[in-house]
């Protein structure tokens, strides 16, 4: 077994790229939290076009931004880091410009401007993961990814906070709110760049191979690590497949989206509750995301990260099988029982973001770090994208088809990863 990592501050602040970095961080989350909640109120209520049209828009923007991934990781794989994490800023900058230049009924331009914003939001994730993996090595690197997506997490949420406050303006409201993020995209895009970190291609620490190889058990984990050393100084071997975990995570990205559709939509459409209850769990998720996420993270690094996130996976499913029997229980017990079963799904959540992006990291071959983690962020990014219209569908079949099949499809996908 591992030592427990010991959560120091000013370390994890140096492993998450340094002090201007951690800033760049939380201006960027708080821009995005002013803004993406209410970018289909922006549509609606700015621009004037439908529910369905603007939601259509910012799905394509999403799913067409993914196809950004793999250029994004050979860049990575060249050497590059705070460049491209300030590229993935600089490119939302022009996303957020298209927005304000839309006249009102327009809704291709809007979408070029959602896809612009989708192309950043997917690139970010990767960029960001190979910066911290450049600078921080092994379970020190896992308690900064936690710790960045903590920081993130309190970033969002101070930006929704102010926004809801705003939103009493009006339309002059939410574009000054779209003024605003775009000026927090370009300072956040401006620090990040003044990080200047770049990594030699195929450069990779040493240990982590050693580290993850025996731990995490499963054939999958021991040829890809046992690999690792032999990988140094080739940048042109192929990026790991890993088509279960992969696969796995479609389904494990599920989770970050219940609290903000599977629930409100259950609370309000089939137990008839106030929606003061959705925004209740809303606000409970990220205040224990931003408290819990590196406690947690750094008191399971005793343990193999594939372990760790197999684990996620019955955690999160003994959740929604908690918000199956939370609905039976009517309209006066139902709401309250689903607020407390979301913190366990909360706990899953945690455990899941403190394992995956750690898992793969370690995973990857150093010449190809770039391109597995845009691999990865493919998978997570399709996930993301269908997961509303999946959970949507199955919902109007009632709360059996819903919670039953996410269940299932959770449970296989742990079973998947230890595999």
């Amino acid at each position: 077994m591992a030592t427990t990592t010991k959560i120091r501050p000013r370390a994890l602040v140096r492993a998450s790229g340094g002090p201007r970095y951690a800033v760049a961080l939380a201006v960027d989350a708080l821009g995005t939290g002013l803004l993406r909640p209410f970018l289909l109120l922006y549509g609606v209520t700015v621009l004037r076009l439908s529910a369905p049209a603007t939601g259509v828009a910012m799905t394509v923007g999403i799913v067409v931004g993914l196809v950004c991934m793999p250029a994004v990781g050979r860049w990575l794989d060249r050497g590059a880091r705070s460049t491209v994490v300030a590229a993935s800023m600089l490119v939302r900058v022009f996303g957020v410009a298209l927005l304000l230049a839309t006249p009102a009924g327009h809704v291709w331009l809007f979408g070029a401007a959602a896809l612009f914003l989708g192309i950043g939001n997917q690139a970010w994730p990767a960029a960001h993961a190979a910066l911290v993996a450049t600078v921080a090595h092994g379970r020190e690197r896992d308690a900064a990814l936690a710790a960045s997506r903590a920081l993130r997490n309190a970033g969002l949420g101070v930006g929704a906070l102010i926004a809801t406050v705003c939103l009493a303006g009006g339309t002059t409201a939410l574009q000054a709110l779209a003024a605003v993020t775009g000026l927090a995209y370009l300072a956040a895009a401006a620090l990040a760049w003044s990080v200047r970190l770049h990594a030699r291609p195929a450069a990779a620490p040493t240990g982590d191979g050693a580290e993850e190889s025996g731990k995490d058990g499963g054939a999958e984990d021991k040829a890809e690590e046992s690999g690792k050393d032999s990988a140094k100084g080739k940048a042109d071997e192929p990026a790991p497949r890993m088509p279960a975990l992969l696969a796995a995570n479609v389904i494990y990205v599920f989770c970050l989206n219940v609290p903000e559709i599977a629930l409100p939509l259950v609370l309000v459409t089939q137990l008839h509750a106030s929606p003061v209850w959705s925004a209740a769990i809303f606000v409970a998720n990220t205040v224990l995301v931003v408290t819990l996420q590196v406690p947690v993270t750094v008191a399971l690094s005793r343990f193999p990260r594939r372990t760790v996130l197999a684990f996620s996976g019955v955690v999160l499913a003994v959740s929604y099988l908690g918000f199956l029997a939370a609905t039976s229980l009517g309209h006066a017990l139902g709401a309250p029982a689903v607020a407390a079963v979301s913190v366990v799904c909360t706990i899953g959540e945690i455990i899941y973001a403190g394992s995956a992006t750690a898992l793969v990291t370690a995973l990857a071959p150093p010449g190809v770090l770039g391109r597995t983690l845009a691999r990865f962020e493919l998978s997570t990014g399709f996930g993301l994208a269908v997961s509303p219209a999946v959970i949507t569908a199955l919902a109007p079949h009632g709360p059996a088809a819903l919670w039953g099949s996410l269940t299932a499809a959770t449970l296989l996908s742990a079973f998947a990863v230890t595999a």
